[in-house]
């Protein structure tokens, strides 16, 4: 699943509108954000814009190495702006590759639990527990989306496939599902009826199936970031923490998925709130109340599904 390289936007360049003014007009500091002090340093004739930067990542490092230089070298720079960032998408570490491959081959823990019961057909890769269970929790999420998309009312708006749709939402990023978001709030178009898919059918049709191993496979990536590998060299539930925080502070797939969580959270009481008549008469009161609490929303939709929820219109 090579999807999550493209979401991170490390390899776009930063633009400036303007070029920055020069460097005597401007006093030392000339600002102070996010704790985060910029200063041009007037004492360096050979480079008078030097640019020192004196964030919460590069500080300690940059006091380190360039105390009483009066400014930074190109490859600071570089190394602050990687830092900050993450490499490029032509220069991805290894590393990287590595744990995504890793993260895949861990699909729904199936490897792992395999291999705790016993069978050794394939060795799971041993990965951190909070990088597989973000990993899985998001994926699980995008699983549960698919009966919601084919059950919208207002999914014959889409004029294009729903099915190759939801297979970029689940195998590159949801960003695909803005436009879809958008494309909806369109008035119906009596001329292009839309019929389910067999797709379409086999999710709608399974949608409480879909609800209990999606919300299963959640809960259980939550108990496997703060408890899985116990016998690993991960610590405990404060040490996972702290690796949650740093991985999420500084690895391109952790960017991704929080922005598919943030996305996910948008759109998931938005699109239950617009299908409610699609839930059984008897849940709907407490399918609303529970739409804005993430996943769990979603899974009591799906298990409260009306049979004739998601028929051709």
């Amino acid at each position: 699943m090579a999807w999550r390289l493209l979401l991170s936007t490390s390899y776009i360049k930063p633009f400036r509108l303007l070029p920055p003014p020069p460097p005597h007009q401007i006093p030392s500091p000339i600002l102070n954000i996010n704790n985060t002090q910029f200063h041009y340093n007037n004492s360096n004739k050979t480079n008078s814009r030097a640019l020192n930067l004196r964030g919460p990542i590069q500080r300690r490092a940059q006091d380190k190495n360039s105390a009483g230089s009066g400014g930074v070298s190109d490859e600071q720079a570089e190394v602050v702006r990687r830092a900050q960032q993450g490499d490029p998408l032509w220069a991805i570490k290894s590393s990287t590759i590595s744990d995504l491959i890793g993260l895949s081959l861990n699909f729904f823990y199936v490897l792992p639990l395999l291999n705790y019961a016993g069978i050794h057909v394939l060795e799971a890769p041993v990965l951190h527990p909070m990088s597989e269970g973000l990993f899985n929790f998001v994926i699980s999420w995008t699983l549960l989306f698919a009966p919601l998309l084919f059950t919208d009312c207002r999914r014959d708006r889409y004029k294009w496939s729903l099915d190759i749709l939801w297979g970029f939402q689940m195998f590159l990023t949801n960003t695909f599902l803005i436009p879809y978001m958008a494309i909806r709030l369109n008035d119906k178009d009596l001329n292009t009826p839309q019929k389910q898919t067999p797709l379409a059918s086999l999710m709608t049709n399974g949608a409480q199936v879909v609800g209990l191993i999606g919300g299963g496979v959640c809960l259980l990536s939550i108990f496997w970031a703060l408890f899985a590998r116990g016998d690993g060299d991960f610590g405990n539930i404060t040490d996972r923490l702290e690796f949650l925080g740093s991985y999420l502070g500084s690895e391109r797939l952790a960017y991704a998925f929080i922005w598919d969580i943030c996305l996910y959270a948008i759109f998931q009481p938005w699109l239950i709130r617009d299908n409610l008549q699609n839930v059984k008469p008897r849940y709907q009161k407490i399918v609303r109340n529970l739409r804005y609490i993430p996943v769990v929303g979603l899974v009591a939709y799906l298990v409260s599904l009306d049979d004739t929820a998601g028929a051709d219109i």
